[in-house]
């Protein structure tokens, strides 16, 4: 019994394998033919071209081949000489739609867009209705950035297919640049069902959330996107200024570094995923993790924004801690910081510390019982932290503050600088302006007093 079943096994094993073997010799012969006709017909094609350079038959024989075989230079000249034969004369058996379609996709695959849109023109002139040729040239419009024509001829070529994965796709991009985010998410979303693959439509539906501040689902998709080799280094960089603007610092910082630990960046995403992880750094009050990255993105692009300065100003914070904790401290830190420098500002006296008060972190006024062997007064200290120019407003309002308390002189120390219209206004009043060099000087007495204190 065991001996018929394997003789019967091998029988049929033997009958598929002559199957196979007949149906790969029957696709032999018939590829063999294939290229034979093919051979053939290029072979009367240069026989009748050799005899008449503008045959039109040949023309379209060589440029069809060429075409077929993705030789985009060859087949566009071709095209581009049957176009001289047949726009004088109608050739039987040569489709004028078709050259004129496959000339302008010739000429839209070297680059060529200004012949590829003329071709697809003149190819839509006959066939207002193609499918093809009102896709073709919704992409060209859409490369050429004329986004709203772009949208009118995606939608007529999906009245004739409107499922087709790369219309819907097409004008959910299109419809982006439009900045119609939540129109353009629902096409893309469909182009995503249809091609899960495509990263990025991915990224671009990821846009359109954000663009609508849809900012959970924004980042629900950066996050599938972080890893990705091409799209991730994008993805990290909108997810970390989403972070930015939600002041989740640490999470911005996290996104920045994933995306810079990818191997291929564009030069101006890893510009700026560089600047802003710095930047959010600086913000997390970890200086000494800034510089670094600075350096290295001046080494890079040293025009890039305003690295050169970001660069200078945290290098001397990271050196000078009290100059730090001034600019950048809490605001109990800043606070005693600046007790320290009014009970120090008047050398051999008694100073006594009446009041504090603070404004948002900005500045803090300090008022001041100061007895020495010639002179007892009432002394307001404004110590502004905020850089750049102090206007006539602040200064105001600190001498308002003076009259209130009823102080006899004001100090204003800032780290940045004052206006003229500032100037102007305290030369009449008992208010010595002082800027950052002034405050450099205090704060350097606090190191040195310190450091003596160590002796």
């Amino acid at each position: 019994m065991s001996i018929l079943f394997a003789i019967a096994a091998l029988a049929v094993v033997a009958t598929i394998l002559f199957l196979l073997l007949g149906k790969t010799r029957r696709v032999s012969i018939e590829s063999g033919k294939l290229t034979k006709n093919r051979e053939a017909a290029i072979k009367d094609a240069n026989k009748r071209l050799a005899q008449n350079p503008s045959d039109p038959q040949a023309l379209y024989t060589m440029a069809s081949v060429y075409f077929e075989e993705g030789n985009w230079d060859k087949a566009m000249k071709s095209y581009e000489s049957l176009i001289d034969q047949v726009s004088l004369n109608v050739v039987q058996g040569i489709d004028i739609y078709e050259v004129f379609l496959r000339y302008g996709k010739s000429a839209r695959k070297l680059n060529m867009l200004d012949q590829a849109h003329k071709a697809f023109i003149t190819a839509k002139g006959h066939k207002q209705d193609s499918f093809e040729v009102n896709f073709e040239l919704g992409v060209l419009e859409f490369d050429r950035k004329n986004y709203e024509k772009a949208v009118q001829l995606l939608t007529s070529a999906r009245t004739r297919d409107p499922d087709n994965p790369a219309i819907l796709r097409s004008l959910g991009h299109a419809l982006f640049r439009m900045k119609r985010p939540k129109d353009a998410m629902n096409f893309i979303r469909k182009a995503i069902d249809l091609a899960p693959d495509d990263k990025e439509s991915l990224y671009t539906l990821g846009e359109c959330y954000q663009e609508a501040n849809q900012t959970e689902q924004a980042l629900r998709v950066y996050g599938h996107l972080r890893a990705d080799p091409v799209m991730g280094p994008n993805a990290c960089l909108n997810a970390g200024l989403i972070h930015l603007n939600l002041r989740q610092f640490e999470s911005a910082s996290q996104d920045f570094e994933i995306g810079l630990r990818h191997h291929s960046i564009k030069a101006d995403i890893l510009a700026e995923l560089r600047y802003r992880l710095a930047t959010t750094y600086i913000s997390l009050n970890e200086i000494g993790k800034a510089i670094p990255v600075l350096k290295q993105l001046k080494s890079e692009n040293s025009s890039y924004k305003d690295v050169n300065v970001l660069l200078s100003k945290y290098v001397e914070l990271n050196a000078n801690q009290n100059l730090h904790a001034f600019l950048m401290g809490s605001s109990a830190d800043f606070v005693a910081l600046c007790r320290k420098m009014v009970l120090t500002y008047y050398t051999q006296s008694r100073v006594k510390i009446t009041n504090i008060t603070v404004n948002k972190s900005e500045w803090a006024d300090i008022l001041a019982e100061v007895d020495t062997a010639k002179w007892s007064d009432l002394i307001m200290f404004r110590f502004i932290r905020t850089q750049g120019a102090v206007g006539e407003l602040v200064v105001r309002d600190f001498h308002s503050h003076l009259k209130e308390v009823k102080a006899g002189k004001g100090i204003c120390i800032t780290v940045g600088q004052y206006s003229e219209e500032a100037k102007r206004y305290t030369e009449a009043r008992l208010i010595d302006l002082f800027e950052k060099d002034k405050l450099q000087q205090l704060l350097n007495s606090l190191d040195a007093k310190a450091a003596s204190l160590k002796k």
